[in-house]
């Protein structure tokens, strides 16, 4: 069995990982690659293998840099089944729409500054089409978590609740050949353990091959408190003291709903007072839509207050904008507002707009709360950056930058490694993902360190082959 480590390789996102037998060949996940100036030209690419030649493909969750890629890979001669969660398979037909329409609008403003009829012919043509999204869809198969799928008369699987996103899954999968079952566990994101809305990750036992993310790997996160304390102190100074606006990107889905629970929490407990609350994302609106409809996925606290968010008690104002005349009256607004809107790291969406209005105001606040991929408008933020380009325009950035990386979907590095200690005995390997090179390695030594673990960080493109626990598993 060999497996190619095809994305989320030292990086964070792109994550897709191929896996082949003398019977069968196997994807887990087809993300897209976010963040830098090269990952337009990366998605591009074609893909490092037949897509007609895959069996079907195993999908840990629904954002975009795990799933983006999938329609690209139908429209390529994709026809098995794309297996993934109930929650899963209903926020894709929200999302990778919203993906192709994204794709589609980036070509028409393409072929809009191009002033010649040549140069407007010669623009490249979408990665892929609403179509195309919804000949996808077609191809996805729903599961419910803990159920033992067979996808394969050689593979059998099962999908553990990740607690990352609504629907995020870690997949368990046993892998017969020659007569020899091996068991690959693929951590997908973890989510952080005691935090609100999901349920914690789901404790796993055994595994001769382990691909664990690593996103946090490299630090802490502040405990809930801590955090919530930090929130309102942010929200309260830019507000009430400051008189500016709180800028929040992100993610339309995860991110936005646990914001919105936080702010409602802490009003109805009255820590926070006279928030004006806008979800300026039409794609967060529906997702905020399916996560209702799951309530049987929250913990117990998320269900008591989903109640109280029926009955519309103790709520901040809040509205759901829907229209782009919508999107763009908020930018009218000189105070007291908090907008969330999308991307969660800045670079596309509705999210520019309103920093290109709120950046150059020292008494407004952005408020970031989310991972940052290296190359993204948001990861120069963070980093300090004092000026930003945004739609071609020279931005000044006077308004304070928050980081609140308590908010994170992703478990961090005391949580990571507290997970991996389910484990009865160490797998035989362990590949550590889905982060940047600092933070992989500083995991993978942790992993090595506390555990004493067989742990390696592979390089993009790395193919590995497994001969058996009794034997030598190496790598070319």
């Amino acid at each position: 069995m060999n497996i190619t480590f095809l994305g989320a390789a030292r990086e964070v996102t792109g994550s897709c990982y191929l896996v082949e037998t003398t019977d069968t060949r196997f994807l887990v996940d087809c993300g897209m690659v976010q963040g830098g100036r090269e990952a337009p030209a990366r998605n591009r690419k074609p893909f490092a293998f037949d897509p007609k030649s895959i069996d079907f493909v195993l999908l840990t969750h629904a954002h975009i840099d795990h799933s983006g890629l999938l329609p690209k890979l139908t429209r390529a001669g994709f026809e098995g089944p794309i297996y993934t969660t109930a929650a899963t398979t209903d926020l894709l037909q929200v999302m990778l729409p919203d993906s192709a329409h994204i794709q589609e609008g980036d070509v028409e403003r393409a072929k809009r500054n191009n002033k010649s009829a040549h140069d407007r012919s010669a623009a490249p043509t979408p990665l892929y089409t609403m179509q195309d999204a919804r000949d996808c869809l077609r191809q996805v198969r729903p599961i419910a978590y803990d159920q033992e799928l067979t996808p394969h008369p050689v593979v059998r699987c099962r999908f553990r609740d990740a607690g990352h996103i609504l629907g995020s899954a870690i997949i368990e999968a046993w892998v017969t050949e020659h007569g020899q079952t091996t068991k690959l566990v693929f951590s997908g994101d973890l989510g952080q353990p005691g935090r609100p809305i999901l349920r914690d990750p789901t404790p796993i036992e055994e595994a001769d091959i382990l691909l664990m993310e690593s996103t946090y790997g490299d630090r802490t996160h502040k405990d809930l408190a801590a955090t919530e304390d930090e929130l309102i102190g942010i929200v309260e100074r830019t507000l009430h003291e400051q008189g500016g606006n709180v800028i929040v990107p992100a993610f339309a889905v995860g991110r936005t709903q646990e914001i919105l629970y936080h702010l409602h929490r802490l009003t109805r407990e009255g820590r926070l007072r006279n928030l004006k609350v806008f979800v300026d994302s039409p794609m967060a609106t529906e997702a905020t839509r399916i996560t209702m409809q799951h309530l049987e996925l929250f913990d117990d606290a998320a269900k008591r207050l989903a109640v109280w968010h029926t009955i519309g008690k103790d709520l901040p104002y809040l509205h759901f904008v829907a229209s782009a005349e919508e999107s763009m009256a908020l930018n009218q607004i000189r105070s007291g507002a908090i907008i969330i809107s999308a991307s969660g790291m800045c670079n596309a969406g509705r999210i520019k707009h309103h920093l290109r209005h709120n950046l150059p105001r020292r008494e407004c606040g952005v408020l970031i709360t989310g991972f940052q991929a290296q190359g993204t408008l948001g990861r120069r933020l963070v980093d300090g950056a004092t000026r930003v380009r945004i739609f071609g325009e020279d931005i000044p950035v006077r308004a304070a930058i928050h980081t609140v990386g308590g908010l994170s979907a992703h478990a961090d590095q005391p949580a990571l490694l507290g997970w991996s200690a389910n484990f009865r005995k160490p797998p035989a390997r362990t590949f550590v993902v889905h982060g940047e090179a600092s933070a992989a390695l500083a995991f993978a030594e942790r992993l090595r360190a506390e555990r004493g673990w067989d742990v390696a960080v592979p390089e993009p493109g790395t193919r590995v082959q497994w001969v058996g626990r009794a034997g030598d598993g190496g790598h070319d």
